[in-house]
C-alpha cells in the first residue's frame, strides 16, 4: 500500500477560530442536490428497498440549516431532469452534492458531470471516482491492483457466470451497482452451490443489475470515515455490532438497519488494539487514495481471522441524516457536532477549488472566466 497514514489526533480544534472567521463567514449562494424518497412512490412489482439511498426532507433541512446559520443563501435545487433549468434561473456559486442519481451504475456521476459541464464547483468526488465506486468489483480490482486486501470475487450477470466458481465458501452476495445494504438480507451469507444459484437468480430477477458474488469474512466489521484531500484524515473507526450475533457471523443487513436502534450497538472508538485499529486506518486511507476520493468518503472494512483489515467497499456519498446516518453518529461520538461535519466536508470542497478567501463577486467572476 503507497503513502503514509495520516490521522488528525486533534481532529476536534483542527479548525480555529481565526480560520473560522477568515472561511465560515464569507458568504456563497449554495445549491443542494440530493433526491427524496417521497418523489418515488413504492411500486408494486418493485423490491422494498428500491430507494433506500434516497433521502427525507430531514436531512436536506438539516444541511440547508448549518449553511445558513454560516450567512450563505441556500437553494433546494432537488435532482430530477429540472435541474438544468433551476440552475440558469437560480445560478449558484457551489453545489453541496448529495444526489444518489436514477438508473445504471453512473447514476451518482450524473449531476457531478452536469456541475463539470456548467463549471460549477461541488462537493465530493469527481464522476469518474462516484461511478467507480459505485461499481463494486471494478473497485475491488483498483484497490486490489494496489496491493489492498480484499476477498476474492466474482461478477454475475447472467446464471451460466456461476459456472466454474474459484470462490472458496462461505460466500456473500450483494448487488454489485448499489448501497445502503440493497438488495443484502440476513440470507446473503452463502454455504453451498444450491443456495447461491437461488440467492443469485432472486437478486438478478427482482432488482435487473449484476450480483457481486464474495468470499465471506469471517471477523468483526468496522466503517471508517475520511475528511480532505491532499492529506485526508480520519473521522473515526466505528465497529458495528449487530445484538444478539457473533461479530465473526454478523450481517448489517437491511433488515438490521432498518431497526438500529434495537438491533445494533456501535463503538467508536472501537474496542480494539492500536496496533488492529492502525492496519484498518491504514487499509482505509489507502483506499481513499487510490480511488481517488475527495472530501468525504467512508470505507467498509471487516477484519478476517488471520488478522488483515479487507477491504469490502467504499461510499463516496455516504448518508448524512442527523438521526441514523453512520457517519454522523460516528461524529457525534468523535465529539462533533453535526454542523461541524458539514462545515468541514463545506471547507475542503471550497479550499479545493481555490474559493478560500474569496467573495462571491469574486467566486462568480472566476466561475465565467473558466466557463470562457
Amino acid at each position: 500500500m503507497k503513502g503514509e497514514i495520516h490521522v488528525d489526533k486533534d481532529v476536534k480544534q483542527r479548525y480555529t477560530k481565526t480560520k473560522r472567521q477568515n472561511i465560515f463567514r464569507m458568504e456563497f449562494k449554495v445549491g443542494i442536490t440530493y433526491n427524496l424518497k417521497k418523489d418515488f412512490p413504492q411500486q408494486k412489482d418493485q423490491p422494498i428497498d428500491s430507494f433506500e439511498e434516497f433521502d427525507s426532507e430531514e436531512t436536506i433541512d438539516a444541511i440547508r440549516q448549518v449553511l445558513e446559520s454560516d450567512g450563505h443563501e441556500v437553494l433546494k435545487l432537488g435532482g430530477g431532469t429540472g435541474l438544468i433549468d433551476k440552475l440558469r434561473t437560480f445560478p449558484v456559486d457551489i453545489v453541496f452534492n448529495i444526489a444518489e442519481g436514477i438508473g445504471g451504475r453512473n447514476r451518482e456521476a450524473h449531476i457531478p458531470a452536469l456541475l463539470e459541464f456548467l463549471n460549477i464547483p461541488y462537493t465530493g468526488s469527481d464522476p469518474l471516482t462516484l461511478s467507480l465506486t459505485l461499481d463494486k468489483a471494478m473497485a475491488k480490482k483498483v484497490v486490489r491492483s494496489d496491493a489492498i486486501p480484499t476477498p476474492g470475487f466474482k461478477k454475475v450477470e447472467k446464471m451460466k457466470d456461476l459456472h466454474d466458481l474459484d470462490l472458496h465458501y462461505p460466500l456473500f452476495v450483494k448487488l454489485c451497482y448499489e448501497g445502503s445494504s440493497k438488495g443484502v438480507r440476513l440470507d446473503s451469507k452463502i454455504s453451498d452451490p444450491a443456495t447461491l444459484r437461488e440467492k443469485v437468480g432472486w437478486l438478478l430477477e427482482s432488482y435487473g443489475t449484476p450480483v457481486l458474488v464474495e468470499e465471506f469474512v469471517s471477523g468483526p466489521e468496522f466503517t471508517v470515515g475520511i475528511l480532505g484531500n491532499s492529506e485526508p484524515a480520519i473521522l473515526g473507526v466505528m465497529q458495528i455490532e449487530i445484538k444478539g450475533s457473533h461479530p465473526d457471523e454478523a450481517i448489517y443487513s437491511l433488515e438490521v438497519k432498518r431497526e438500529w436502534e434495537e438491533k445494533v450497538r456501535y463503538h467508536c472508538p472501537p474496542p480494539i488494539d492500536q496496533t488492529l485499529q492502525k492496519r484498518i486506518q491504514e487499509v482505509a486511507l489507502a483506499s481513499y487514495r487510490v480511488l481517488d476520493c475527495r472530501d468525504i468518503s467512508r470505507v467498509d472494512i471487516r477484519v478476517g481471522q488471520d488478522g488483515i483489515p479487507y477491504f469490502l467497499e467504499v461510499n463516496p456519498l455516504p448518508g448524512l441524516s442527523p438521526t441514523y446516518g453512520d457517519l454522523p453518529m460516528m461524529a457525534r461520538y468523535m465529539g462533533w457536532g453535526y454542523d461541524q461535519l458539514i462545515r468541514n466536508i463545506f471547507h475542503h470542497a471550497l479550499k479545493r477549488y481555490g474559493m478560500v478567501g474569496t467573495s462571491r463577486n469574486d467566486c462568480r467572476t472566476d466561475t465565467r472566466n473558466r466557463a470562457g
